[in-house]
């Protein structure tokens, strides 16, 4: 076979399994047997010639390939999805009341906001951006339509659809220097903070004694903050900005969870302006995520 004869059905398989992380899981999604889903990735791995996923007992990530080919299928997905609508019945919708934490907004937003616009001038956009856990509970009182939102990774099953995962690290000024005899100072946002929570559960992971440098109000202040020198925080390396340095492990600072970025509200009246949203903001995230 030759990469043109790729079918769609594989694609989704792949797609699934790349996203929920697991054959089993993405049996659920896709509505097929995990054998099945087994099957359809070594097939598409022998149609394409590429290794998609590296594969342990416990553990199951992306290759280099495996995470072009992710941006490349949900891209062609976006494509297939809009073939099938326009051919059906014209979509509806001319407004999506979007939230996305505001984690994503320095980083991310900006660029993603400028080329979704350019494939819907029409469409009508309410934003909002905020803490997750306020978007999460606007979506369930009704007024927004999408959430994309940061979350600590957890083994309990969780709401949404997972696209994205990054781990976090602790970060500091480049001429910051941690003296182990003294409290670590901690750069943080007031609560309710989901970072805010895994920091102080990571320093009482190890008994480590902290004191806090600075309360910020939103991720901008953490991050000037930091940059200032007033104190170490944690966040995704797509977070790393000029004048910073990620914490080497030498530096004897407790293990870090990884994190995700979920979509909830991915529904059949939204998804075909919520798949082109998710496709470009993957995009952005890999692009930072290679440049750190």
């Amino acid at each position: 076979m030759q990469a043109g004869d790729v079918e769609i059905d594989l694609l989704r398989a792949f797609i699934a399994v790349a996203e929920t992380g697991s054959f089993t899981a993405a049996a659920d999604v896709i509505a097929r047997s995990q054998s099945a889903v087994s099957q359809k990735i070594i097939r598409l791995e022998e149609v394409l010639g590429l290794k998609v996923f590296e594969r342990t007992s416990r553990v199951l990530t992306l290759t280099p390939d495996g995470e072009r080919l992710l941006v490349g299928a949900r891209k062609m997905m976006v494509h297939f999805d809009d073939f099938l609508r326009d051919i059906r019945e014209p979509a509806a919708v001319n407004l999506l009341r979007l939230g996305i934490s505001e984690n994503l907004v320095p980083t991310q937003l900006p660029k993603l906001l400028s080329r979704f616009t350019k494939l819907y001038p029409d469409l009508q956009l309410e934003l909002t951006t905020g803490l997750s856990n306020d978007l999460l509970a606007d979506y369930e009182a009704g007024q927004l339509d999408v959430v994309i939102a940061k979350r600590k990774k957890s083994a309990t099953a969780q709401r949404g659809r997972v696209i994205w995962r990054e781990p976090l690290v602790w970060i500091c000024a480049k001429d910051y220097e941690i003296e182990p005899s003294r409290p670590v100072r901690l750069v943080m946002m007031r609560p309710p903070c989901a970072y805010r929570a895994i920091m102080i559960e990571a320093m009482a992971s190890v008994r480590r004694e902290w004191s806090s440098a600075c309360l910020a109000s939103n991720l901008i202040g953490v991050q000037a903050a930091v940059a200032g020198g007033l104190g170490i925080t944690a966040l995704g390396t797509s977070f790393l900005q000029e004048g910073m340095r990620i914490i080497e492990p030498s530096e004897k600072l407790p293990t870090l969870p990884t994190t995700e970025v979920a979509v909830i509200g991915d529904e059949a009246r939204t998804q075909h302006l919520v798949q082109p949203l998710v496709s470009l903001l993957t995009e952005g995230l890999m692009s930072s995520s290679s440049l750190t």
